[in-house]
């Protein structure tokens, strides 16, 4: 079996403003951020499992969260786009209390299969370039060995949700909290889900919210605030 971590980066400026980031530049981790990612840092070099490679998203939150685990593993984060966030093409850098007055909004709580963000991309292309992009680091894996792979909470929650059978369109029942750990185990036969939103090295581990936004950084995704907090199940943006 190839084991993928996939670590949600920490929590970042754009929570407390409760803006949409997505590939917006300059979102960096806050002072809460840079200790969730020391501690999840100590939290995988403590582990008993030897990891073989550290890939992380392009955008500065998680290149940030991925600094630390790199250092505590001597390992190099390789940068791996197809895990970057969700494309919200227009929305980025709106505030979520604005978005959740748009007439799509309700498109991307209830049918985000369909979705497209205006100048942006859709779920479904999301979910084929990240799934795209873990086959490809679990293809360089030796049996037994593992990878980790630091994303977005939609991302993960849409790799999570390919690998676990689950519709697109209920992708939002899943939560990836800043800073969690979800394990994917991957065989010629079957993949398993063998830990999901593991938080357990945080003393404070973020609250589930009920705002109804993607699951972004700063705030939650327009989908992901349906699930995990979310009013009606919005992208979970990191």
């Amino acid at each position: 079996m190839k084991l993928i971590v996939l670590v949600r980066h920490a929590v970042n400026e754009y929570v407390a403003i409760k803006k949409l980031a997505g590939w917006t530049p300059g979102v960096h981790l806050n002072d809460e951020g840079r200790r969730q990612a020391e501690l999840l840092a100590q939290r995988l070099a403590t582990s008993r499992q030897p990891f073989h490679a550290l890939y992380t998203s392009p955008l500065e939150r998680t290149r940030e969260t991925a600094a630390p685990i790199a250092a505590a593993l001597s390992l190099e984060a390789c940068l791996l786009k197809g895990v970057g966030e969700v494309r919200f093409g227009e929305w980025e850098g709106r505030g979520l209390e604005e978005l959740g007055k748009e007439e799509l909004w309700r498109m991307v709580q209830t049918y985000p299969s369909g979705m497209t963000f205006p100048g942006g991309e859709t779920f479904r292309a999301m979910q084929a370039r990240a799934v795209n992009a873990v086959e490809s680091v679990a293809a360089a894996l030796e049996p037994k060995q593992a990878a980790i792979v630091v994303s977005h909470a939609d991302v993960i929650k849409a790799i999570v949700a390919h690998y676990a059978g689950i519709h697109l369109d209920h992708f939002q029942r899943l939560v990836i909290s800043p800073a969690s750990i979800s394990v994917l185990g991957l065989t010629p036969h079957r993949p398993v889900i063998l830990r999901l939103n593991d938080t357990a090295h945080l003393p404070e581990p973020a609250p589930v919210t009920d705002e109804g936004a993607p699951a972004e950084e700063g705030a939650e995704s327009p989908a992901a605030s349906d699930q995990a907090g979310s009013k009606n199940g919005q992208p979970q943006e990191e």
